[in-house]
């Protein structure tokens, strides 16, 4: 067979890639070898939020007290937590099918693709593809060590989690990145006896070390959580894991019914064949490439989505796939397209939001900046609604006056963040900030209240009034 551009992956970034591609060309291939359905829809971020919407229903239960309204601890079922997590994530993998299935026939291949050479795939079904582009959308899996697949069916990633047709009793969630700081709550907040391990002191998203902290004792304060922990090779006894793990000196072990591997993705690149392609690599076996126009170092070859290892989101993978698609289309004219500001959200309570740059990276790229905390126990709404545990660091540049970025851990954190990335992006002054409307009682008073103190620290703003008056009690 021969076609002007393949694309092997039908996730979100080869689906983006393809609706891209179809506008300059009908000469296009979407070659799929896994169940289909995208990682967001089938393992990612949809029945993960539906395992949280649980935990958050049981959680409120729990706390109605502090209003006055007394209630019966929460009885969780858990045959019918998970019913509905995977019926409603069955839905929506559903509707994504629907989608490729509405593709013409002659466009979609369902088998494995592996490079011959640079412009030759070899599907699993025997047959020969010859491409003049290529695009590589395969996605990301779970990076679990290979010793602990002794464990079997004890073992699980968050695909398997989702797969449950009850809750266990017990679950050791290794890794306090995304998946594990998520899942490991909701588990805990639905009845499930629950330990997190990190061998540091990380918590999901966070860099800076005083944001860190904070979020650090408040989830050592609601669970088990091992930080600075030094974990033996996990070992199954009977239907159970043991794990034995050294901390501040002392051991431990405990054994629990699962052991939830929360310890990374890595890009589903080792069995493309790239080997057989004039393709540079870096240290991990996936190609290098542009960030802006998604062309790999052979011109015709593009990368885009998960599988070029930097920022496995959905709509980071989205825009790749629709940079990648045309670039592909016009080529070999290509293009460079700017990217949006970065804004990385963790679905925790609170929540943990990453808007622009932060100290880190600022740090490593030599930026001026000055910073600024803002705390949110004594925050007006979110007192009235029990929701104040929360601590900020705001950034801003102390030459141009620009806002650069924050990191969160805060009531609301997903629209707080949404606010910030949109000044990120828009290259918006702190001072501009702060003449937007806010309106009383908000959450988003308090990042009036950081603002003005950031302003004061780039010696741009006058001294902040002690609680913020003009916000109103609490603003």
């Amino acid at each position: 067979m021969k076609t002007e551009i393949a694309i092997i992956g039908a996730g979100t970034a080869g689906l983006s890639a393809y609706r891209q591609a179809r506008k300059r060309t009908d000469s296009v291939l979407l070659i799929e070898a896994g169940p289909g359905g995208t990682t967001c829809a089938r393992a990612g971020c949809m029945p993960s939020k539906l395992l949280i919407a649980a935990a958050d229903a049981a959680h409120a239960v729990r706390v109605a007290d502090v209003f006055g309204v007394r209630t019966e601890p929460p009885r969780i079922d858990g045959v019918a937590v998970m019913r509905r997590v995977r019926e409603e994530r069955d839905r929506f993998v559903r509707l994504t099918l629907e989608d490729i299935e509405a593709f013409p026939a002659r466009h979609r291949i369902s088998a494995h693709a592996r490079f011959v050479d640079d412009h030759r795939l070899r599907l699993d079904d025997g047959r020969e593809l010859e491409a003049e582009r290529i695009i590589i959308a395969t996605g990301s899996s779970p990076s679990i060590p290979e010793p602990w697949r002794a464990l079997g069916d004890r073992l699980v990633a968050n695909e398997q989690v989702f797969e449950w047709r009850s809750l266990p009793e017990s679950v050791a969630v290794v890794g306090t990145g995304v998946i594990g700081l998520e899942l490991g709550q909701a588990l805990h907040r639905l009845g499930v006896r629950v330990r997190l391990f990190d061998k540091g002191r990380s918590v999901g998203l966070l860099k800076d070390q005083a944001v860190i902290d904070y979020a650090l004792r408040l989830f050592e304060d609601e669970m088990l959580w091992s930080a600075e922990s030094e974990l033996e090779t996990p070992q199954r006894d009977g239907d159970q894991v043991l794990l034995r793990w050294t901390q501040g000196g002392q051991s431990h072990q405990e054994r629990f019914d699962y052991l939830l591997a929360a310890t990374g993705r890595r890009p589903n690149v080792s069995r493309l064949g790239l080997e057989n392609t004039g393709l540079k690599l870096d240290k991990h076996g996936v190609p290098e490439f542009d960030r802006q126009t998604l062309r790999c170092s052979l011109d015709h070859i593009f990368i885009a989505g998960d599988a070029d290892g930097e920022l496995p989101l959905l709509h980071e993978a989205a825009d790749d796939g629709r940079f990648a698609g045309l670039n592909a289309g016009r080529y070999p004219e290509v293009r460079r397209y700017p990217r949006r500001a970065g804004l990385q959200i963790l679905f925790s309570d609170p929540q943990i939001a990453v808007v622009g740059a932060g100290s880190a990276v600022l740090e490593a790229a030599g930026r001026p900046y000055r910073e600024a905390g803002l705390s949110f126990e004594n925050q007006g709404r979110s007192r009235v609604i029990n929701r104040n545990r929360g601590f900020a660091k705001l950034y801003g540049c102390p030459h141009s006056g620009r806002f650069l970025g924050a990191e969160l851990i805060a009531p609301h954190a997903e629209h707080l963040a949404h606010l910030l990335a949109w000044s990120v992006q828009q290259k918006l002054k702190v001072s501009t900030m702060l003449d937007m409307p806010f309106y009383h009682p908000v959450i988003e008073e308090g990042l009036r209240s950081g603002l003005r103190s950031l302003l004061r620290n780039m010696q741009m703003g006058e001294e902040p009034v002690p609680g913020c008056m003009d916000c109103g009690p609490g603003g």
